[in-house]
This record gives structure tokens, sequence and C-alpha cells, in this order.
């Protein structure tokens, strides 16, 4: 995992299922290329997309994802959806941070015994129980303390696709079925001084594990491991990641803001213009994965869709 990488162009991945990975050296946005290319009928569930760099880089709200080439993660898997509800499409993107967030936890303490641990390793306890951990905060965000080093952003995308025909007619259209495209973007080996522009807290994978990273192989096991627990949500719901996400929120019976802004963007994500804010106690998570939270004149508030603020 902390060995040197090899050229960008020649790292070796699949998707889901063995699904092809393009390997894209600078692009706007895997994100908005997927979606447009599985409109299309262009790419099939389970393909990988992977930038080195990215110029139009965005995570929720449109808000700019710096993406400096060389450095970082950038990609997208388009997930298949069979056999999934779509009322728990929502719950992929709370799956896929528990999951990674493991596997950086894993790799962090992998770091301190062998420097070529596998990422998907059980390691032993090592650190001092009082030190930071890498934590999830509901409902995607992965953090280590209250930085951020990892985003995730989801989009429902309906893929084209077309079946064969019968004996001598044509290629026919089905309808399209959906799929989520879920963009991943990661602060690998990159500085936390990167990101100072931005103004609020920033961390990287090289600066929490002293090392840095080979991002072909943690991407791998990322891939490997998310695939593994999609087939785990597929068959059993969000049930079996409740109480690990209850672990491994420190923010839990803490106090934070719930902001409900469809139209946030740079611009006014510190003004809060048009923005709804409600400031209280987090209670819970929820056996659905939505969030209990009480508002601070006394009203408990069940909440499926919003942003967090600590």
């Amino acid at each position: 995992m902390f060995s040197q990488e090899r050229n960008f162009t020649d790292w070796q991945l699949t998707g889901f299922g063995d699904a092809p990975a393009f390997l894209f050296e600078t692009v706007g946005s895997t994100h908005k290329l997927m979606k447009s290319m599985a409109a299309a009928g262009e790419i099939a569930p389970g393909t990988l997309f992977v930038a080195d760099s990215q110029s139009d880089g965005h995570g929720r709200h449109e808000r700019t994802w710096d993406s400096p080439a060389g450095k970082n993660l950038y990609f997208n898997i388009l997930i298949p959806l069979d056999g999934i509800p779509a009322s728990n499409f929502a719950q992929i993107t709370q799956v896929a941070a528990l999951t990674f967030a493991e596997t950086f936890n894993n790799v962090r303490e992998c770091a301190k015994e062998s420097q070529a641990c596998p990422a998907n390793r059980d390691c032993a306890e090592s650190e001092n129980a009082n030190s930071p951990k890498i934590t999830v905060k509901w409902p995607n965000d992965i953090l280590y303390g209250k930085s951020k080093f990892c985003g995730i952003l989801a989009e429902i995308v309906f893929v084209k696709r077309e079946v064969p025909a019968s004996a001598g007619m044509t290629m026919q259209q089905d309808a399209p079925r959906p799929a989520l495209s879920m963009g991943v973007g990661i602060n690998v080996n990159s500085d936390p001084a990167d990101y100072a522009h931005l103004n609020r807290a920033v961390t990287t994978l090289k600066e929490i594990f002293g090392h840095t990273i080979n991002r072909e192989k943690l991407l791998q096991a990322l891939v490997g491991n998310l695939e593994r627990a999609i087939g785990q949500f597929r068959a059993f719901g969000i049930s079996p990641w409740i109480s690990a996400w209850r672990k491994m929120d420190q923010f839990i019976g803490t106090r934070g803001t719930i902001v409900v802004n469809n139209h946030c963007t740079d611009q006014n994500r510190d003004s809060g213009e048009g923005a709804i804010k409600k400031t209280g106690s987090i209670i819970d998570m929820n056996n659905d994965g939505s969030l209990l939270f009480e508002c601070d004149d006394g009203t408990v508030e069940t909440v499926i869709s919003a942003d967090l603020e600590i």
C-alpha cells in the first residue's frame, strides 16, 4: 500500500463484476462524463472511471472539489441497482462511506506494522484509544477529527440499453434501467496547505498516515470492498451497517446544525442565503439511515436529506 506507484496510464483496474475501467489523465468531471455516457448507452453498470486530474470537479450542491493532478483519487463507479428497492437507493452512499472509512482505518493500522499490508486485512488495534480516528458523519462524509478528506456524490441515472432482436429483426430499445453514478474524491497525497484557500478544515491521507500512498492499490481495495458491501446490502439491507455506523460516528449526542439548501453554492455556503437552518442536538441514526434530530425549540425531526454542520 505504501510502495511506489507506477505511471497512472499503467494502472490495472476493473469495475464491478470485471466491468471495464477507463483512465483519464485529465477530464472535466468524472461524474458529469459518466452521467452523459450512461444516458447514451455507451457504458454499462459496473463501469469505473478514474481521473488523474479534474478541471471541473464538484461535490454536493455544485461545490468546488479541488482536483490537483497526480496526487489524489477522483473516480466514479456506475453501481447496478438490480434487486435493490428504490426506497433504499439513498442508503447506498452511507454503506459506501462506512466501507471506505473502515478500509482507511485498516490501512492506518497496518501502516504501523508493515509497509505492505493489504487494505482489507483486519489488523490488531495498536494505537492509543484517545488518538483521533477516521470516522463518518451523517449522511456520507468521512473525516479525521473534524477535517474532511473524502467526499461522496451520488446521482441516479437511467442507462440506455439495447436488446437482441428476434431473427430477421433489428436491435430494439429496451426501457432504460436505473443505476447509481457514485463519484468519490479523496485527498490522498496532497498537503493540507493545498486547500488553505477553501477556508475550511481539510486533511489528507498522507498527513494522517505519515506516508505517501500507492493510489492504484488503494483504489483496488476500495472498489473491491465496496463491491462486496453492495452485495451484502442487496441481500440484507441497511441493518448490518447501523450498529457499525453508531460505533464509528463521533457526533451522535453532540450539537449540530441541519442545513437544507437545494441551491447551495460556494458563494452562498457561508452566508446561508436561501438555506433553511435548524440548530439542535443529534440524537441518533435511525434504523433506516435517517437522522433523528432534536431542534432547539424542542421538536424532534426525522431528517432524510440535508447537510449536517458540526
